[in-house]
């Protein structure tokens, strides 16, 4: 496995529950982050693969066809964006 080197700069507040959470995980530190970034990496990749699918052969003109027939009313009570 080829590995790459990158200078983290932490609050010490976070290292220190890294630290613990990592220790707490019986790894070390180093270890403890990189399975970190892994799962994040992975959670952001699943969810862009997710909403590639769900979006098909969708298109954004698609959407402004059908935004545009939408009838332009007051919100019902209830439903106003507040300031």
């Amino acid at each position: 496995m080829s590995t790459g080197t990158y200078p983290l700069k932490l609050p010490a507040s976070l290292k220190r529950d890294a630290e613990r959470l990592a220790k707490a995980d019986g790894v070390s530190l180093n270890q403890w982050v990189t399975v970190a970034v892994a799962q994040k990496v992975t959670a952001i990749e699943s969810a862009e693969a997710f909403f590639r699918r769900r979006a098909g052969d969708a298109r954004a003109e698609d959407m402004k066809a059908i935004l545009a027939r939408v009838p332009d009313v007051p919100p019902m009570a209830g439903d106003e964006i507040a300031p």
